[in-house]
Order: C-alpha cells, then structure tokens, then sequence
C-alpha cells in the first residue's frame, strides 16, 4: 500500500500533533480521502521523517500520532549546487522538477550574456520543487534562490565547479576515484565523474545559445572544470537534468 509523504516544518519530537497546514490537510481530506487509521508520512524539511497514524479528521485540521521516527537515508552521493541558466518557463520548471528528483540541494537561477528570458515565478518553483521531493521519497526540499548575474556569481562560488558545455563542442579529460582508490581515465565527452565523493559540487548550464567564449574564459580562470555531455546537441533542460543526476548520484 502507497504511503503518502508530506514535507513542512513538523515537530517530530512529540509523541502525536495537529496538522494545520490548510494544503496539506485538503490533500488527505478530499484528495486522497484518507480515514481515521491510515497512515501518512511526515518530514521536518531537514533530517528526519516520522510514520504517523491518522486518529482524528476535523474540519480545519487533522490529528496523527507519532509511531516510528527515522532519520534521513535518502540522501544522495553528493551535495550538488545546479546554477541554472533561466530557461523559457516551462523548460525551467521541468529542470527545477527533475534535479529535485534527482537529489540537488540547492537551484540558482542565473543570468547570462545569452539570457532571453529573466523573470520567474520563484513561489511557483518552491511549490513544484515541493511537489517533487514528496513525489520522489526526499524529507527535504532543495533551495531555490532568486536570479544573480552569472558574472557577479561566479567570483564567490566555493568548492568544485564544473561548467558543462551543452552543444558537443567542448571536451574535458577527467579522472575518477574508483572505490579501491585507484585512479582510472573515463572517456572525454561521454560523461565526468568527481574526485572527492561525498563534498559540495557546483554545476552550471548555459542558456539555450549556449556560454559566451568570454564567459567560458571566465569560468577557467576561476578554475572550473570545463566538461561535455557528449557529441550531440542538448537542450538547456536536458543538459540540467543529466548533470545533476550523473554527479550527484554516480559519481
């Protein structure tokens, strides 16, 4: 039987509560038509997620009591940052719905010199971004920050950069620790892996007429790893999605 996973800032340290959330409890009541007695899935947004047990449906508000508490197991290898160029809306929701799913931590929205569309519905993104981390067995939900200009953004990120070329061109030669700690050559343009498992990433994909040689300079001055997803052409949101999913759960 299908649990149902709801995400919001729950206390899990007692031993039963109230949810008020009006959302939340129009999906168990008249969405779902869950009974007294079925179970539901809460998450804290943070760490933890508890089983708990439907005991009483008011008209405002729905009672559960807290049977099983766990901590998070569903993190992925990596913590990955995605700095997004801002696709057209539809394509930008898919990318913040899919690297939800695909186990991202944080979405920044970026502008660069080949951005046609600035504008975003950041509430809208939060809400999809939600959606997907209930959908997909996450107990957290990732961060969606509001737009920056790729040039302004690029001198204070920290950690692993790598910028992905979408359009086939761009080739990087990477190497991978494998699990017996020796080091093994994967081959350019198919896919990269990182070297130090289990630390921040930052990856970043160009807008759909793909990065300036200006800001690809820019990029490896500030010592990103330049790297392709293959030979072929991509779009902006598939580039995004491959990304995210291959670093922050391959690699």
């Amino acid at each position: 039987m299908k649990i149902h996973r709801f995400i919001g800032p729950f206390d899990l340290t007692q031993k039963s509560l109230q949810i008020k959330d009006k959302e939340i409890v129009n999906q168990i009541k008249n969405v779902l038509r869950l009974k007294e007695g079925e179970l539901v899935e809460l998450c804290d947004g943070k760490d933890i997620s508890a089983m708990t047990e439907i005991t009483k449906i008011n008209k405002d508000s729905i009672d559960v009591l807290i049977e099983k508490i766990e901590q998070n197991k569903n993190k992925p290898k990596n913590e990955v940052s995605l700095f997004c160029a801002i696709l057209k809306k539809e394509n930008f929701e898919l990318v913040v719905q899919k690297a939800t799913e695909c186990g991202v931590s944080k979405i920044i929205p970026i502008i660069t010199a080949r951005t046609i569309k600035t504008g975003l519905n950041t509430e809208r993104l939060q809400k999809i971004a939600k959606e997907a981390s209930e959908q997909s067995g996450r107990i957290n939900i990732p961060e969606i920050s509001e737009p920056i200009e790729f040039k302004k953004v690029i001198e204070i990120v920290k950690g692993e950069s790598i910028l992905f070329d979408a359009s086939g061109e761009l080739t990087f030669e990477m190497h991978w620790e494998a699990r017996r700690r020796q080091t093994e050559k994967i081959s350019s343009k198919k896919f990269l892996c990182i070297s130090n498992s289990n630390s921040p990433c930052s990856i970043w994909i160009g807008p759909e007429g793909g990065w300036t040689e200006e800001e690809i300079t820019k990029a490896k001055l500030s010592d990103f790893k330049i790297a392709s997803l293959g030979p072929l052409t991509l779009r902006g949101e598939t580039a995004a999605i491959i990304a995210t999913y291959l670093i922050s759960n391959l690699c």
